[in-house]
């Protein structure tokens, strides 16, 4: 018997609201993603540091080592590389930047749209807002 895990694929079918399979869907194209890659990298980084029962066990996954906080890094690099083949250390890290931009500037669109953060020039920069959350 060989050592070596199975990697033929088979499908998973799962049943989502319209809604959330459109969310994830705008997020795999922002991700330059299939959709199963999306689903499967999502997956794969949501499985990171937990046990059967829910609870985190760092010692399963990787929240100390190389994925502080399981921020899925690793699985990015790989999908990145999947897709455009071999890149240098900068055009890797323009690759991975570039996506980190994109994802700030959606996260402070949704923030302010929700008044959690506004923009103030008076202060420099992005505050809270006062406002109960």
């Amino acid at each position: 018997m060989s050592s070596e895990p199975n990697t033929d694929r088979t499908a998973v079918k799962t049943y989502v609201p319209s809604y959330q399979k459109s969310e994830w869907k705008r997020h795999a194209d922002d991700l330059d993603m299939s959709q199963s890659e999306f689903v499967r990298t999502m997956v794969q980084a949501g499985r990171r540091g937990f046990t059967t029962g829910g609870e985190s066990n760092p010692e399963e996954g990787d929240e100390e080592g190389s994925n502080p906080g399981g921020n899925g890094l690793e699985s990015r690099v790989e999908s990145v590389l999947s897709r455009k083949g071999p890149l240098s250390w900068e055009d890797l890290l323009d690759a991975l930047s570039g996506d980190l931009e994109e994802r700030l500037e959606n996260a402070l669109d949704d923030l302010q749209s929700e008044d959690r953060v506004r923009y103030s020039g008076r202060e420099g920069g992005y505050v809270l807002t006062d406002g109960e959350r």
